[in-house]
């Protein structure tokens, strides 16, 4: 059963950040794309906000898909933990908890990410497919 939940695990949060990426890089699923993902990174201090949201829209999308797929996982865990760090600074100062716009979700991502590169993307994976 680890195996499925193994693969449970890479799916939605795979699949979610190839959501998110789409959103910055294309606009898609109700995203701003770069211009205006790249507009709200400036008001947060993240500069140059369209090259950064290019820069993490593409990390995101193709972290997304190796982690979805299980392949390089432990490649696809840096590319979703380093956008999470950047998450994760814009939220430290509102303290730890996401009722308070704190830093708990990319907190959480990270650790997901992480585990999973550490433990390994399970049977069902690319990754296993590959050794």
């Amino acid at each position: 059963m680890a195996a499925w939940g193994l693969l449970l695990i890479r799916l939605v949060v795979g699949l979610l950040f190839v959501g998110h990426g789409a959103q910055k890089l294309f606009g898609w699923f109700g995203g701003y794309g770069p211009k205006g993902t790249g507009g709200w990174m400036e008001s947060v201090g993240i500069k140059p906000g369209v090259a950064m949201a290019v820069i993490a829209g593409l990390m995101e999308l193709l972290g997304g898909l190796l982690f979805a797929i299980g392949w390089l996982t432990p490649v696809a865990a840096i590319l979703i933990a380093a956008t999470m760090l950047g998450a994760f600074k814009v939220h430290a100062k509102n303290g730890i908890w996401a009722a308070a716009n704190g830093y708990e979700y990319p907190l959480v991502l990270i650790a997901v990410v992480v585990g999973i590169a550490l433990t390994g993307a399970g049977a069902y994976s690319l990754d296993a497919l590959f050794k």
